[in-house]
């Protein structure tokens, strides 16, 4: 009898009504009862002895720090008792299967499975690529080859040498033939020309002969060679038809039944680890078992990585890139689920500001939850606004731009001449900003500066990474205002302008520790995000006046 995963909850939750719809897995708040499966996780997480794993939150703990994501799906059995299942996204304490967690998609560990014998086939090849390529007989054949090709080129360099020395020889004793006859010249000339050309054709055999002896070696290499790139060809043959049947094998199950492959979703080319996070395990594992999806949610255990943000015990969305081709376009198909937020135009109901305005340029005031740019899926913006006010207006507009949940001022060029002027001035950062933030915690030092380089999380886009190897230059400059029932009022003085710069140099263990209030990608979700870009100041392009125009936070 398999061993069923499915379980209890220990908490009473007689009082708890269910959600009317399935969790939207890439934008939610947590539901009660998903909060109470991923406390009873946290608390066997707190107190387990069945596997050793470091997540970096016990001091001096042996092994590799490596935190995880967890996930629990809260679900209905088919005589309507409501339990949950608990996963784990990729291998934890080395493995793919632990007790309590549901198993993977596909267990590649299997002792008896096809990927495993497989495997040992390749590792055999490449055992046999490698007694090859290090064997006496190939070092010897190779080195007599660099050998030989040394020795000619020394040999025909000697010879060319030499020619060029008798010509000279030749060019000298041509000086000496005024005292000379004509006839005496003429057969003088006769043999120095004989001497030439006899040398000329010893070239020439010496390069022929070299060549061969270059051809002999270099085949003698090659049949070993031979040997060793027909493995290199059944090892990328065997390769490819173990990846195709991985890809065939590795099938999600949906409500319906239905299953499809990896290979299908991705068409062939799934990202590394696709299939491995714990929503995609969690969701094959109820609809294979007929148990019906009620509720879900995925927190982060331990040590945060270098480059990422994820706070110990804090609740996240599912991965963009690896999971939402799986869950959007099979898996959750046709499930009542709630709606997706990033379709809903958040601007409703909101208007602009105008903070400043004369016939070249405009200064604005956005509010919160709304976009500066037509989005992918929205239009409504700060944008489209603007060119309903302006009409005449040329140009692009919008000189710079807010994160959709940021507040605050944005300078609006009325032409493309001022655009491109005000845009120059960004660049020489000869324009000063000032944002205000209200931050979730109680800061060390009053004042600093950060300068962690960021780039964008190609996994899960639009989040940012900090990245010493490839990321742009990000620099902050910021001071406390004020500190209140446990929340630190800080200016921001942004000296580059990177997406999320500000959000992930206060969230960051190298910044400031500490996430801005309502940051609900590097923080936790509140009414808004606390963050507002307060004060700009910049020099008039016509006028040549240095303004400074600041709009209040609401907060």
């Amino acid at each position: 009898m398999k061993e069923s995963f499915f379980q209890p909850f220990k908490t009473n939750i007689s009082g708890i009504s269910l959600p009317e719809k399935f969790t939207f897995p890439f934008y939610y708040e947590p539901h009660e009862l998903s909060v109470i499966a991923s406390n009873e996780l946290q608390a066997y997480l707190e107190t387990q002895t069945d596997f050793e794993h470091n997540f970096g939150l016990i001091e001096n703990q042996e092994g590799l720090i490596i935190g995880k994501m967890f996930g629990v799906l809260v679900c209905q059995n088919q005589v309507g008792e409501l339990g949950y299942l608990w996963a784990f996204s990729g291998k934890l304490a080395g493995v793919n299967q632990l007790r309590y967690f549901v198993p993977t998609i596909f267990d590649m560990l299997q002792e008896d499975g096809f990927f495993r014998k497989e495997e040992e086939v390749l590792n055999a090849i490449n055992r046999q690529i490698e007694v090859l390529e290090n064997s006496e007989e190939l070092q010897s054949k190779k080195s007599q080859l660099e050998n030989t090709k040394n020795e000619a080129a020394t040999d025909i360099q000697n010879q060319k040498d030499k020619i060029k020395r008798l010509k000279l020889e030749r060019d000298e004793k041509r000086i000496s033939f005024t005292n000379l006859s004509s006839s005496e010249i003429e057969q003088l000339e006769v043999e120095l020309s004989e001497e030439s050309k006899k040398e000329s054709i010893l070239l020439k055999k010496m390069t022929k002969y070299w060549n061969f002896q270059i051809e002999k070696a270099q085949k003698e290499v090659n049949l070993l060679l031979d040997e060793i790139n027909q493995l290199k060809e059944e090892r990328r043959l065997k390769s490819g038809a173990l990846q195709q049947k991985l890809f065939a094998e590795y099938s999600f199950l949906n409500q319906f039944g239905a299953r499809k492959s990896i290979g299908e979703i991705f068409n062939n080319n799934p990202p590394a680890g696709a299939g491995e996070c714990a929503a995609p395990k969690l969701l094959h594992y109820a609809f294979e078992h007929h148990l019906k999806p009620i509720a879900m949610a995925e927190f982060w255990w331990g040590q945060s990585p270098k480059s990422e943000i994820r706070k110990h015990k804090q609740f996240y969305p599912a991965c963009k890139s690896k999971c939402e081709p799986i869950l959007m376009t099979h898996m959750l198909k046709d499930l009542d689920m709630d709606a997706n937020p990033f379709q809903e135009n958040p601007a409703e109901g909101k208007e602009i500001e105008i903070v400043f305005e004369d016939e070249f340029l405009a200064v604005i005031n956005k509010p919160s939850e709304f976009l500066s740019v037509p989005g992918k899926n929205i239009s409504d913006s700060v944008y489209q606004r603007v060119k309903e006010l302006y009409p005449n207006a040329t140009g692009p507009l919008i000189v710079h731009r807010l994160d959709m949940s940021t507040s605050g001022l944005l300078l609006i060029a009325k032409s493309e001449e001022i655009y491109v002027k005000l845009q120059s001035q960004f660049i020489k950062r000869t324009i000063k900003k000032r944002y205000v933030a209200l931050l979730d915690g109680i800061l060390e030092k009053n004042e600093g500066f950060i300068d962690l380089p960021l780039r964008v999380d190609l996994d899960d886009r639009p989040r940012q990474l900090v990245c010493y190897e490839h990321g742009k230059q990000a620099q902050t400059k910021w001071e406390v205002i004020e500190v209140k029932e446990n929340k630190t009022r800080v200016y921001f003085y942004p000296i580059t302008g990177r997406t999320h710069q500000l959000r992930v140099h206060a969230s960051h263990e190298l910044g400031l520790k500490t996430p801005i209030v309502g940051d609900d990608l590097y923080g936790k979700k509140a009414d808004r995000l606390y963050l507002h870009a307060e004060s700009l100041l910049f020099i008039h392009l016509v006028t040549k006046e240095k303004l400074t125009i600041t709009s209040n936070a609401e907060f």
